[in-house]
């Protein structure tokens, strides 16, 4: 029979065909339902794997920005650090330049050495407030004293005993004041 089916190749042909059509012909009708379960099962798995994306996606950017804004607050704090370990001589440079003296070259030197401090300070964003005139505001003076004078409205800088500073909004030091009644 080997020989025969080697021989005669032609003769089975018509049967294999028939059980493959018949095999095939099954399969067609249950892969509808294959397909469409399939589909469903891909499309979630799809949705699911979509959202975790955007989720990660999400989460990066969070993270940068938090990233970002740390680095500018770090900044910013060096910044208000480092000045305010130059204030005292700040401070010690405006009482040498309010005291009188007869020698105008020490003057003249002392004023040069505010000015170029002051430069230094400007350049690092540095501003000054506290000024006689100005309104009181808790969350920048630091009262000290009130006194009672017409000269002034309520709640307004009649002397500064020390000036504030500030980088952007946040203060470096509070100025030291006295307020009217």
């Amino acid at each position: 029979m080997a020989k025969e089916t080697k021989q005669n190749p032609q003769a089975q042909e018509p049967e294999e065909q028939e059980v493959e059509e018949a095999v095939e012909t099954a399969e067609t009708a249950q892969e509808p339902e294959n397909t469409d379960a399939q589909r469903q099962q891909l499309e979630q798995q799809l949705r699911e794997e979509q959202d975790k994306y955007l989720r990660l996606l999400a989460e990066y950017d969070n993270f940068r920005k938090r990233s970002q804004k740390e680095k500018d607050n770090l900044y910013t704090d060096i910044r208000v650090e480092t000045v305010s370990k130059f204030l005292p001589v700040y401070d010690n440079l405006e009482r040498a330049l309010n005291q009188p003296t007869a020698d105008e070259a020490y003057k003249k030197g002392v004023e040069m050495t505010m000015t170029g401090l002051m430069e230094v300070l400007e350049k690092l964003g540095v501003e000054s407030f506290g000024n006689v005139g100005d309104t009181f505001d808790p969350n920048m003076h630091n009262a000290v004293m009130h006194c009672e004078d017409e000269n002034f409205a309520e709640n307004v800088l009649c002397e500064v005993f020390q000036k504030g500073f500030r980088i952007g909004e946040k203060v470096v030091r509070f100025a030291m004041v006295r307020v009217a009644n």
